[in-house]
């Protein structure tokens, strides 16, 4: 692949069009738009998604099959996608987070964060 260009199969490309997909239809029409709904019902309507959807995750890892588990993650991931929007944290931030947290152990970083 050419330098500068991104793999169109590489998930955060696809997280980032999501994101600015979010971005766009916040604004819209709560009609006829999912996102527009949630942005206007607001930011705790969009929060209670979010546990909706991670209880959702872990009954279906418990107890679902892959494909359960599959469609719960992305609807889990829409959903934080849109409440990140909301508070106004980016994929770019998180993403910058992790890689930071990269080569550390689980354990080691979440004692630094007790400190």
């Amino acid at each position: 692949m050419p330098a500068g260009m991104s793999n169109p199969d590489d998930p955060t490309t696809l997280l980032s069009r999501l994101e600015a997909t979010i971005a766009a239809r916040r604004v819209g029409d709560p009609d006829a738009s999912y996102v527009a709904r949630l942005n206007a019902k607001g930011r705790g309507k969009m929060a209670q998604k979010v546990g909706e959807e991670a209880t959702e995750v872990v009954i279906a890892a418990l107890t679902g099959s892959p494909e359960a588990l599959v469609g719960e993650a992305a609807d889990l991931l829409f959903h934080l996608l849109v409440l990140m929007g909301d508070c106004g944290v980016s994929l770019a931030q998180v993403t910058a987070e992790l890689e930071r947290r990269e080569g550390t152990s689980g354990i080691a970083e979440k004692a630094s964060r007790s400190s």
